[in-house]
């Protein structure tokens, strides 16, 4: 049986953090946030990891995926840029990235088998990467997607508000919609989303999603076909960005399909904000001490 892929999502600009996160050093012996996930996934059974990064930093960043990893994983790297599979002059003021969609879709030249999708400045747990190797191993087709559910309450800073999709699930357990709340903070002890000035409450048990995915590779034709519709209707907008949920919801529009919520119970942390960066540090050493990962991962 072939081995599921991991795609890491790598190219972002870590606007809010301030610097590039994704090579920043949170371990004991300095491994990034995105080491974790490679040792997790490597001891769930995965057989490739691909980055999508930038071209302006792949000559550093692969040197250093490739002296750490590649004894112990198939490592493979694809570069997002802003003309990556457009058909479109791209706007000359343009500088953002067309969105997480389109980094998945910079991937489809390497990846043939089922697929999990991963940002690589989350801390995602072990328990959530075994339950996404057992999908895509066991149930994954091209009618059945998924995506791993965090607790709401388990997923928020204390140092700002955060964005996340808030997921609606079905008595059967499969996502009917992705709700996009950017401003989501704790307020009087209550979890509240902010929109048009107001405050909504959000329980603290709601599933999200932390952009951990697992696909079919005809994930690859759906997208691609519905980002030259994106580009036709909003490629001129130097903001625009073309997200994984448009093509969820494409997806679960038609009744043959569905993405099941996988609930998970791994504990998830990132750094948002340079003030996470204590908590973080922290939460790997105790892990560490407890032996849940090595005092290196890399040795």
């Amino acid at each position: 049986m072939m081995k599921p892929t991991l795609l890491i999502l790598a190219a972002g600009m870590a606007s809010r953090f301030g610097s590039m996160k994704q090579t920043e050093g949170f371990g004991p012996s300095g491994e990034t946030i995105m080491d974790y996930s490679i040792y997790d996934a490597i001891r769930a059974g995965f057989g490739k990891a691909v980055f999508v990064i930038r071209k302006d930093f792949a000559q550093s960043f692969e040197a250093a995926i490739l002296q750490k990893w590649a004894s112990k994983i198939s490592c493979l790297f694809v570069y997002q840029e802003l003309d990556s599979y457009v058909h479109i002059p791209v706007p000359e003021s343009r500088v953002k990235p067309w969105g997480t969609a389109h980094a998945i879709l910079c991937g489809q030249s390497v990846i043939n088998e089922p697929f999990a999708v991963i940002n690589a400045d989350d801390f995602y747990g072990q328990a959530a990467f075994e339950q996404a190797a057992s999908f895509l191993n066991q149930t994954c087709d091209e009618n059945t997607y998924a995506i791993i559910g965090y607790r709401l309450g388990n997923t928020l800073s204390p140092f700002g508000s955060v964005s996340r999709g808030v997921c609606e699930v079905n008595a059967a357990g499969a996502l009917t919609a992705i709700h996009e709340r950017t401003k989501i903070f704790k307020k009087e002890g209550e979890i509240v989303y902010e929109e048009n000035e107001q405050c909504y409450p959000l329980a603290a048990d709601r599933s999200v999603s932390m952009n951990f995915w697992c696909f079919h590779p005809s994930y690859f034709g759906r997208a691609t076909e519905l980002f030259r519709q994106f580009l036709e209707n909003y490629g001129a907008a130097l903001k625009s960005e073309f997200f994984i949920p448009i093509v969820a919801d494409s997806f679960i529009a038609e009744p043959e399909n569905k993405i099941n919520v996988i609930p998970t119970d791994a504990t998830w942390f990132g750094v948002t904000y340079k003030e996470d960066a204590p908590a973080v540090i922290e939460s790997l050493k105790q892990m560490t001490i407890n032996k849940d990962y090595p005092d290196s991962l890399w040795s």
